[in-house]
């Protein structure tokens, strides 16, 4: 997937891509952390978690409220707005060559959003060209969260019980109430769930609802 997304950035003239998950919130997010695969240089990302700019990214602003492929061009920045964090991005990006960017949201089957990010400082991208490289970036990135899915699968199956309790758990339903419905015991119930946990790979219920949904094992 990397060469292909490297391959696809120098055919169309681009610097260097990143595929970035979008976060849930902006608690101490950080572009390293968000980072799924990039060729963005080492230094660039390090020197741009260190000056903290995500937060404060008009970029990032835009694709958690999009779902539409747009441009940015930091070369057209009018001087006065080039104080603080937009003089300190804009003086990063264009160090390295990549002052323009084109941004392309996706999302996964389980509605996971991201973008599919592709920087340098070539001529911004036409209408036509950002429609074709969106579709190419939603093929691309449902491979990688195939792949990505692929690695989280549980290497022990679950049991039919085992997922009708975390089904039922992620529905909010306590262990008592879980017994009641399917005609077992509380203890019963608390077995099979701290089974599937282990079997996830996860320390407790809640954790392990939370992975069985993100692989698509319950819906």
């Amino acid at each position: 997937m990397f060469r292909a997304l490297k391959r696809v950035t120098a055919d169309f003239g681009w610097r260097a891509f990143m595929v970035m998950r979008m976060p849930r919130d902006l608690e101490d997010i950080t572009l390293s952390a968000l980072s799924i695969i990039c060729s963005w240089p080492a230094e660039l990302v390090n020197r741009y978690d260190e000056l903290g700019l995500l937060k404060r990214s008009p970029i990032l602003a835009r694709l958690r409220k999009s779902v539409t492929p747009f441009r940015f061009d930091m070369t057209t920045i009018p001087e006065a707005e080039m104080q603080g964090a937009v003089g300190s991005a804009v003086a990063l990006f264009g160090s390295f060559n990549m002052s323009r960017g084109l941004y392309l949201p996706v999302h996964d089957v389980l509605g996971n959003r991201a973008a599919v990010m592709l920087s340098g400082d070539r001529e911004p991208a036409e209408i036509n060209e950002m429609l074709q490289l969106s579709m190419i970036a939603t093929l691309l990135y449902e491979r990688i969260s195939q792949l990505q899915y692929a690695d989280e699968k549980p290497t022990e199956e679950l049991s039919e019980r085992e997922v009708e309790c975390l089904i039922l758990t992620s529905a909010g339903r306590t262990s008592a109430e879980i017994s009641e419905i399917l005609g077992v015991s509380e203890h019963s119930v608390n077995h099979y769930l701290n089974r599937a946990a282990k079997k996830l790979g996860t320390s407790n219920r809640t954790q392990a609802v939370a992975k069985a949904l993100r692989i698509g094992l319950i819906r």
